[in-house]
């Protein structure tokens, strides 16, 4: 998909390291800034089907986190940790809605 995304979209692919394998930031043509991810269904990754998967940035992950559990989501994946990047988790809403919460490194 990194290939396909890169031809319709201009958008640069950036290796992200999984432990064992690589997944890809695609980045914007013209200033460098992540546009979007491609993961495979892999490692931490292997429970999620495929889909576009927003990403929400937060300030606190743990304060974000323990809202959305206390007021009826659950936990999909995570929190994982990206060194030097930041720490994400993928919820589901009670509604059933998925994505992920973002918070970057500080």
């Amino acid at each position: 998909m990194r290939d396909f995304y890169q031809k319709v979209f201009g958008w640069r692919p950036e290796p992200v390291e999984m432990g064992g394998y690589t997944d890809y930031t695609m980045l914007m043509p013209d200033n460098g800034h992540p546009a979007a991810g491609v993961c495979h269904a892999r490692g931490v990754n292997a429970t999620i089907p495929p889909a576009w998967l927003i990403y929400i940035t937060v300030a606190d992950l743990d304060q974000c986190l323990k809202d959305c559990l206390e007021l009826g989501g659950e936990v999909i994946v995570g929190p994982i940790g990206a060194p030097g990047r930041g720490r994400r988790v993928i919820i589901r809403a009670p509604a059933g809605a998925e994505w992920a919460l973002w918070e970057n490194a500080a």
